[in-house]
C-alpha cells in the first residue's frame, strides 16, 4: 500500500453460501495475514451465534460451542484445565479433520472415522475426550435444529483394557519411605515429607501441595482439603479453592508421625506468599505435573520402577478394606464423588474419621532392614 501498510485479503464464504470479500492491514505482511485471519475467525462465530443451521462449518459450530465453555470457566463452573483439554481438542483434532464442513455433510460415519484414527494415533484417552467435545458441540447444533440428531450417540464405543494397578502393602511403604528419606536428589527436591504426606492421607499431588499452615488443625490432628495446584496459561500456578465436587472438600485425620512430621516442618517454616506447606525447592508453588516426573525419578532410582504416586491413594484404599472398613469410608478419605445427600452434608461440616488414620499409624514405625526384592 502507498502509505507503507500491508494488506491482506481473502474471500469468504458465509453461512448463507454467498462469498464475500474481506481485508485487514497492518504495519507488516504477517500483522496482516494474522489480522485477516482473527476477522475470519470472528466471522464464523457471529455467523454460528446468529444462526447454527445446516450450513454452519464445523469450524464455527466448534468456537461457538467452546465460547461457552470459556465463559463457564470464566465463572468458576468449570476447570482452567478441562478448558484446555477441550481447545487442545478442537485445535488439534477435530478441525484440521472435519472443521470444512458443514453440518447437513456431517454423518455418524464421518465422525466414527475420526475417533477411530485418533484412537490409532493418539490412544483411547485422548479419543474419548475427542469424543466428548464432539458430542456437546453436536448437542448444540441438534437444539438449533441444524442437525436432526447428535451423530456422536451412534459410533462405535471406545472400549478400554481394564488394568490391574500395583498396590504397595505395609512394609513396601515403610520400606519406600525409608529409601525415598535416604535418596539426596529426594532430598534435595524436598520430596521425603511430601511422599510421606501423600502415604498417609491418600491426597492427590495437586491437593497436597495446595496445603496452606491454616488448613491444618494440630489439635485435632486433621487436615483440610480445600483446593489444588493448578497452571493457568498467562498466569502461571495458583492454588484453585473450588474442587470439583463436594467430596472433594473434606477435613481428613492424620496419623501422628505425619503430625509429627508437620510440626518439625513449621518450625522451619520460610514464609510464602500463600502460606504453603510443601513448596518447590527455592519456595515457590510446587508444579504437580513437575513433582509427579520427579517422583517418577525416585521410584525408578530406589527400585519401585512399577509404582506412581497415584498408587499412594490406591494403597490407603486397599489398606482400608482389607481391614474391613466400608467403602464409604474409603471415598471419603479419598475425596471421591459417589456420596448420598445426607453422607455430603454430614462430612462437610464434621472431620470424615474414616480409620484411615488409626491404620496408617505402623507406617510411622522404624524400617526393616531395606528390602531389595519387594516384588
Amino acid at each position: 500500500m502507498p502509505n507503507g501498510r500491508y494488506r491482506a485479503v481473502a474471500g469468504y464464504r458465509d453461512f448463507d453460501g454467498r462469498t464475500r470479500q474481506l481485508e485487514r492491514t497492518a504495519k507488516t505482511e504477517t500483522g496482516a495475514r494474522n489480522r485477516l485471519k482473527e476477522a475470519c475467525r470472528d466471522r464464523g462465530r457471529t455467523d454460528a451465534a446468529a444462526e447454527i443451521s445446516a450450513a454452519t462449518t464445523v469450524t464455527a459450530l466448534a468456537e461457538e460451542w467452546f465460547s461457552e465453555v470459556q465463559a463457564a470457566v470464566d465463572a468458576g463452573e468449570k476447570s482452567p484445565g478441562t478448558g484446555r483439554l477441550y481447545r487442545d481438542r478442537i485445535d488439534k483434532q477435530i478441525i484440521p479433520a472435519i472443521g470444512g464442513l458443514r453440518l447437513r455433510e456431517v454423518r455418524v460415519s464421518t465422525v466414527d472415522r475420526v475417533l477411530k484414527t485418533v484412537r490409532k494415533r493418539h490412544g483411547v484417552a485422548v479419543a474419548k475426550a475427542t469424543r466428548s467435545v464432539l458430542s456437546g458441540m453436536f448437542g448444540l447444533a441438534t437444539r438449533h435444529d441444524a442437525m436432526a440428531a447428535n451423530p456422536v450417540r451412534d459410533t462405535a464405543r471406545l472400549h478400554t483394557v481394564k488394568k490391574v494397578f500395583r498396590v504397595l502393602d505395609l512394609n513396601e511403604v515403610r520400606d519406600l519411605r525409608a529409601k525415598i528419606a535416604a535418596d539426596q536428589k529426594a532430598v534435595d527436591w524436598d520430596l521425603p515429607d511430601l511422599a510421606d504426606m501423600m502415604m498417609s492421607t491418600g491426597l492427590r499431588i495437586g491437593e497436597t501441595a495446595a496445603i496452606t499452615w491454616d488448613s491444618i488443625d494440630f489439635d485435632e490432628g486433621s487436615v483440610e482439603v480445600r483446593g489444588t495446584v493448578i497452571r493457568i496459561q498467562g498466569k502461571g500456578l495458583i492454588i484453585k479453592l473450588k474442587l470439583k465436587s463436594k467430596a472433594g472438600w473434606r477435613v481428613i485425620e492424620l496419623p501422628t508421625w505425619c503430625l509429627d512430621m508437620l510440626k518439625e516442618r513449621l518450625a522451619e517454616y520460610e514464609p510464602n506468599e500463600w502460606r504453603a506447606v510443601f513448596t518447590s525447592p527455592e519456595n515457590h508453588l510446587r508444579d504437580p505435573s513437575n513433582t509427579q516426573a520427579d517422583l517418577r525419578d525416585v521410584f525408578d532410582r530406589v527400585g519401585y520402577e512399577d509404582i506412581t504416586s497415584h498408587t499412594f491413594r490406591r494403597t490407603v484404599a486397599t489398606v482400608m478394606d482389607m481391614a474391613g472398613l466400608s467403602a464409604r469410608a474409603a471415598a471419603d478419605q479419598l475425596g471421591h464423588a459417589q456420596v448420598s445427600m445426607t453422607q455430603d452434608g454430614y462430612f462437610g461440616r464434621k472431620i470424615a474419621r474414616t480409620g484411615a488414620a488409626g491404620l496408617m499409624e505402623s507406617v510411622g514405625q522404624p524400617a526393616p532392614a531395606p528390602n531389595e526384592n519387594h516384588g
